[in-house]
């Protein structure tokens, strides 16, 4: 596909999330003329207006059309994790929509950021990603699933929660979920997995995991991101009868993350989530990924130009010598 990328544009959903503002530079570097998707089209044209926007919904078949007329690719880039109480049969429904709607207007290729599987049952949010990717998979155009545990940057769901726990608290108990590994992956290994696998031969729709480098457990995790900010780390008082409701509830209040997404991250973190192999950074060639430590350190870098926490947390932050930290 890339010989030709400026023959025809690229339809991007969840332009305005953390990962599809992200990629969409990556995608205009690579001669691809992203088209962005958004609800709003009013607010996004203010927000960003040289972008090329075009209004819909993915749930909506005949703004899925006009949204994707012309278009030879897309990334399907939307998550509604705490969106309601029915946002899982939603998510299906609208993946198995914009599916069909992508073959009507001729789409070749369409590449979607899932969730790594867990060994078990897992969270709402990730069963739903994953049934998302299999509804993609099982449409009428070849689709590339990639799935990522935590992605590390400045803009993440996840990487907030674990920022503002290292900067916060000098102790804290440790709950049976964070001795649980993941394999972290930085923001800009995500954007090249999602660029490449745009450049992919036909094969056939197929699912890969895209993890990080490394293995590490919550605690680990949380230990070295207080070691980057310059601070010791926490002190844990072991705690493993500590539910995964009473968790997400001290994460809420420690955070800035929402109540519903505090309690699917949570829910997400009470088993492993490691991926199958990392086979797909070895067919795009992309070998050398960020390690946790350099992704967690160019998520803090970004985080300067922001403007300070406010209140009680961010006088604490002040107090623990993060003054120079700053976050929206």
């Amino acid at each position: 596909m890339k010989a030709d990328h400026a023959s025809a544009p690229l339809l991007l959903t969840g332009a305005t999330g953390f990962v599809g503002g992200a990629v969409r530079a990556a995608l205009a570097r690579e001669g691809w003329r992203p088209r962005c998707l958004t609800r709003d089209l009013e607010r996004a044209r203010k927000r960003e207006p040289t972008f090329d926007w075009v209004q819909g919904d993915v749930a909506d078949p005949a703004s899925c059309a006009r949204a994707l007329a012309g278009c030879r690719a897309a990334l399907y880039l939307v998550h509604g994790i705490g969106a309601g109480g029915d946002y899982h049969r939603h998510e299906v429904a609208a993946a198995s929509t914009f599916s069909q709607a992508a073959a009507t207007a001729g789409v070749e290729r369409i590449v979607y950021l899932g969730g790594v599987a867990p060994a078990g049952a897992g969270s709402e949010h990730l069963r739903s990603r994953l049934e998302v990717g299999e509804a993609l998979r099982a449409g009428p155009v070849e689709t590339i699933e990639l799935r990522a545990s935590m992605i590390v940057g400045h803009g993440s769901l996840s990487w907030l929660i674990v920022r503002d726990l290292a900067a916060r608290l000098p102790f804290m108990v440790l709950p049976r979920w964070l001795k649980s590994r993941t394999q972290p992956v930085a923001i800009d290994d995500v954007v090249i997995a999602l660029v490449r696998a745009l450049d992919l031969p036909p094969a056939g729709s197929a699912s890969f995991d895209i993890p990080g480098p490394g293995t590490l457990s919550g605690k680990e995790i949380l230990e070295e991101t207080a070691r980057i900010m310059g601070l010791p780390p926490p002190r844990v008082i072991e705690l493993p009868l500590l539910s995964p409701r009473l968790s997400s509830l001290w994460v809420h209040f420690v955070t800035r993350a929402d109540w519903p997404v505090a309690r699917q991250v949570v829910i997400g973190l009470t088993e492993d989530l490691l991926a199958r192999d990392d086979r797909f950074w070895q067919l795009i060639g992309h070998s050398r990924r960020l390690s946790f430590a350099a992704a967690a350190s160019l998520a803090l870098d970004a985080e300067r130009g922001d403007r300070r926490v406010q209140g009680t947390w961010g006088a604490i932050e002040r107090v623990r010598g993060l003054s120079n930290i700053h976050l929206t």
